[in-house]
């Protein structure tokens, strides 16, 4: 029986362009981690680095429901004696924007060597400006 498998090479990577204005961050979160791992795919390999890249714009306009700007907290930790640290989800959208977005695609994505790999080809943008307008395709029907 011979197991047919695809390399690294033969799958290509997609850029897709995401305006998250006025969605909700879960959902779209959701949907940024499947196009990551490569799960809209037909030829998807837990073990192999087959996700696309993921441009995302105006992160400040995204929206949360319920009373999660003053109740989620994110907490890490400084490695220093006393230094356990921890911001409400309001503060950290009024100073980093995109860290609240990146923070919520990286718990979706699963705990494995290729978490880091993934996460790199994720791009967030505060506004609708960003420097990949190169791969944006066009398709042009000729006659």
């Amino acid at each position: 029986m011979k197991l047919n498998t695809t390399s690294k090479t033969i799958s290509e990577q997609k850029w897709h362009f995401i305006d998250v204005e006025g969605k909700t961050l879960g959902r779209v979160s959701t949907e940024i981690a499947k196009l990551l791992m490569g799960k809209n795919k037909a030829d998807y390999l837990p073990n192999q680095l087959c996700g696309d890249v993921v441009v995302v714009t105006n992160a400040e306009k995204i929206i949360v429901t319920g009373n999660k700007l003053e109740d989620k907290m994110y907490f890490w930790h400084t490695s220093f004696p006393r230094g356990l640290r921890n911001i409400n989800l309001g503060k950290l959208m009024k100073t980093k924007p995109t860290e609240a977005l990146r923070r919520s695609v990286l718990g979706m994505l699963p705990k494995n060597k290729l978490q880091n790999e993934r996460i790199k080809n994720l791009h967030i943008y505060v506004g609708p400006e960003h420097p990949h307008k190169g791969q944006q395709t066009k398709w042009k029907i000729q006659k």
